[in-house]
């Protein structure tokens, strides 16, 4: 928790709390159905919070934005960033049942309202409403993820970044961008997340802005 506050010093008590119960809950469920690998439950901090908000040092989402998770897997990044922007809302979709599942109980044990939880592949999926940006780690190749995702955007944006795709990724990323169709070469970003974490695990990890 020291290491959020350090990063995060404006956060709200109830932000706080919330984030303190993270662990607790997610070693909880992890007991009954292993959805973080142990190696990560012992380091959930950084490895999944700090690295779910890293996002929050490259975009400040308006209250009026709608975020889509997809292969959110237990939760990341939704869950920390809806904890970070508790008036966003945040769809979180993943193939695996069980995964949502955890999702599901975590969001009502911290009181999420600005959280839904569906069950789906990410190319299967069906959704009658539209998103700001399509929020992603580690789920499949840039060129994919923009052709999942380019249906579920919004047309009018609210935030000085156009709608698009918005995923933590690491390694080298050139051969990815490199397959992006169009314009996705030319409306592309990398944030190295070290420049907002200096922890060693953040090294060649990057938040990767794609325009939709």
């Amino acid at each position: 928790m020291e290491r959020i506050k350090k990063y995060f010093p404006k956060l709200s008590e109830q932000q706080l709390a919330q984030f303190a119960q993270l662990e607790p809950l997610y070693r909880e469920w992890n007991e009954k159905i292993n959805v973080i690998s142990r190696q990560d439950i012992e380091n959930l901090t950084e490895r999944h919070i700090l690295h779910s908000l890293a996002i929050a040092r490259v975009i400040g989402f308006s209250p009026e934005a709608r975020l889509l998770d997809l292969g959110t897997g237990g939760g990341f990044p939704g869950i920390p960033l809806a904890i970070f922007y508790p008036e966003t809302e945040f769809v979180l979709v993943d193939g695996t049942g069980k995964k949502i599942r955890v999702v599901q109980e975590v969001a009502d044990a911290l009181g999420l309202k600005n959280v839904t939880a569906i069950h789906s592949r990410a190319e299967e999926l069906k959704m009658p409403q539209q998103f700001d940006f399509v929020i992603t780690r580690g789920v499949a190749t840039l060129d994919k993820l923009l052709i999942w995702s380019r249906k579920f955007l919004k047309k009018k944006h609210l935030h000085a970044l156009p709608n698009g795709i918005i995923a933590l990724k690491g390694g080298d990323l050139r051969e990815e961008i490199k397959a992006l169709p169009g314009k996705g070469k030319s409306y592309t970003d990398i944030f190295p997340i070290r420049e907002f974490f200096p922890e060693h695990f953040f090294d060649e990890k990057y938040v990767v802005y794609v325009q939709g």
